[in-house]
């Protein structure tokens, strides 16, 4: 298996595509420890998928320093190793940028940028002690999103994050590289979680994602953890400073599609419940 044996934080990992993810590393071998703020979610993703591995819940606010520190002396602690980081925590405000409150600005940059540089930097450190000791090197993935090239006007503080967390990532490959360890983003496009439920059962919202989208349909979290899976692995031993967008084609559209008249099984909300 392609992470067998390996140690894996997943940040936000308790649903949605953090949850996908855990699952699919859980498949591929890894043993994986879910940061997440919501307890009650946490430890229902270990009921679930405990049958699949080893994998326990650390109940994290990335934002806060002291959180990530225990984070990580837990893990290490526990298995003894990080060989694997993704920043997947994130959330949203919408309102727009006239009428949105300082602290709800704030409160966004904290979790999808600061909480991504705090576990970075502290998991960082481990693996670079790790290197020189004559241990392997480990991979980060950051997890972005398009908003971090495009835009959505009442998306102030989660597109601007995300801009910086695609920055976040090239900064920390060419800080890192000398020790191996590598470093990458994941922009995923519109992909069916609950965060996108109420998108998906507005019919005129849904179409207007879809007319965005040349393959016609809305992502699966499962698509979205099977590239973090790869980027992750030495599968990519030679990719870093880098984020994939899997978006089913919408930054490189520059006009609407068709939406398409079928009935499309989108409903499934894979790994995200």
């Amino acid at each position: 298996m392609a992470l067998d044996g390996k140690i894996a934080i997943v940040t936000g990992g308790a649903q949605g595509i953090g949850y996908a993810i855990v699952k699919r590393f859980l498949h591929d071998g890894a043993k994986v420890a879910i940061a997440d703020v919501e307890k009650a979610k946490g430890k229902k993703a270990v009921e679930e998928l405990s049958s699949l591995g080893d994998v326990h819940f650390i109940s994290t606010d990335v934002g806060n320093r002291l959180d990530v520190h225990n984070l990580i002396a837990s893990v290490i602690d526990q298995y003894g190793d990080i060989d694997i980081l993704v920043n997947n925590a994130g959330i949203s405000h919408g309102e727009d940028f006239l009428d949105i409150a300082e602290e709800d600005f704030d409160r966004v940059m904290r979790v999808n940028l600061k909480g991504g540089f705090l576990c970075g930097q502290s998991v960082a450190k481990f693996m670079v002690n790790k290197v020189k000791d004559g241990g392997p090197p480990g991979s980060i993935v950051n997890i972005s999103s398009i908003n971090g090239k495009v835009a959505i006007g009442n998306q102030v503080p989660y597109s601007v994050s995300k801009g910086g967390l695609d920055q976040l990532t090239k900064v920390m490959a060419l800080s890192l590289a000398e020790y191996g360890i590598r470093v990458n983003g994941v922009g995923p496009g519109s992909i069916m979680t609950p965060m996108l439920a109420a998108v998906n059962s507005d019919a005129d919202a849904r179409n207007r994602v879809l007319s965005r989208t040349p393959l016609g349909r809305i992502g699966k979290a499962s698509e979205i953890a099977a590239l973090v899976a790869f980027l992750a692995s030495d599968e990519a031993s030679y990719i870093t400073g880098e984020t994939v967008y899997a978006d089913g084609g919408r930054l490189a559209l520059n006009y609407v599609v068709p939406v398409p008249d079928h009935d499309v099984d989108e409903t499934e909300y894979d790994e995200s419940s």
